[in-house]
């Protein structure tokens, strides 16, 4: 009865959308991820992995749970850490943040 008021709608042909334009915004992600969080977290792990390997007997360093010392002794995969005269504890090296200047430790 209102057949005459709706018109049949023909599609028109449509063209292939070019598949490098589709990929191109997973690209552009995926190189932001490297450059933006991969290439730095590589980078602090490579500069964390040299501060381990150069520590050495009399270093004054920060661990990540906030002790301060002076190193003891150094073995292959734990280090003493004296913390205060006559206290000394046994650590893990890869729980060293930070290697201070000598002396800072006096000032604290």
């Amino acid at each position: 009865m209102l057949d005459f008021l709706i018109s049949p709608a023909y599609a028109a042909e449509a063209a292939a959308p070019n598949p490098i334009m589709q990929l191109a915004p997973l690209f552009v992600l995926l190189i932001l991820f490297y450059f933006m969080l991969i290439r730095p977290q590589m980078k602090r792990a490579k500069e964390h992995r040299n501060l381990l390997s150069s520590l050495n007997k009399g270093d004054e360093v920060v661990t990540n749970g906030g002790l301060a010392g002076k190193i003891r002794e150094v073995g292959e995969n734990f280090i003493l850490l004296e913390i205060a005269k006559d206290v000394q504890v046994r650590l893990q090296k890869s729980a060293v943040s930070s290697v201070v200047p000598k002396g800072s430790l006096e000032n604290l």
